[in-house]
C-alpha cells in the first residue's frame, strides 16, 4: 500500500471536496463516533476554534485530521475499513491486545508466525523506532498529501 498510494496519482482535488467525499464514511473502529466523517472534521475544527480562536492553523489540522480516510471511497480504490482505519502499530511483532479489533488478527497468517509473534518478533529491544516497520493507513496517507 505504501508504494501504491505513495505515488499520489489517484485523484486530484480541493480540501472541501475531499471533506465531501467523507459524507457517507463512518470509521467503524472508532465506538464514539456514528456521525459521517464530514462532520467529525467540521465539529473537530470548530471545537479546535473556540478553544484557540488566535491559531488558524490548528483549524485548518482539526479539519484535515482524518481526510486520508478517502482511501475507502471507490475513487481512491475502494479499501476495506481494516485496510484504513483504526491505530497505528508496529508490524513483525506480537500484535498488542489493546489494538483495535485485536481479535481479527487471529485470522492474519502473521499472527502465527513464530518469528513474528513474539514480544519483539524480528527486532532487537532497544534497536529505536525508526527501525521499526509500522502499520499503514490514513493517517500515514495523509501525512503523504
Amino acid at each position: 500500500m505504501r508504494e501504491e498510494y505513495g505515488n499520489l496519482d489517484k485523484v486530484e482535488m480541493s480540501i472541501w471536496e475531499c471533506c465531501e467525499l467523507l459524507n457517507d464514511v463512518v470509521d467503524e473502529s472508532d465506538p464514539d463516533l456514528d456521525e459521517p466523517q464530514i462532520e467529525h472534521l467540521l465539529q473537530t475544527a470548530e471545537a479546535i476554534r473556540k478553544d484557540y480562536p488566535d491559531e488558524d492553523w490548528l483549524h485548518l489540522t482539526g479539519l484535515i485530521h482524518d481526510l486520508g480516510k478517502v482511501l475507502l471511497h471507490p475513487s481512491f480504490g475502494g479499501l476495506p475499513q481494516w485496510a484504513v482505519v483504526g491505530d497505528t502499530y508496529p508490524v513483525g511483532c506480537a500484535f498488542d491486545k489493546s489494538i483495535v479489533h485485536h481479535k481479527y488478527f487471529e485470522e492474519n497468517a502473521d499472527y502465527h508466525n513464530p518469528a513474528y509473534n513474539t514480544k519483539y518478533g524480528v527486532y532487537s529491544e532497544g534497536c529505536g523506532l525508526n527501525n521499526v516497520m509500522m502499520s499503514w493507513g490514513h493517517d500515514d496517507y495523509m501525512y503523504l498529501v
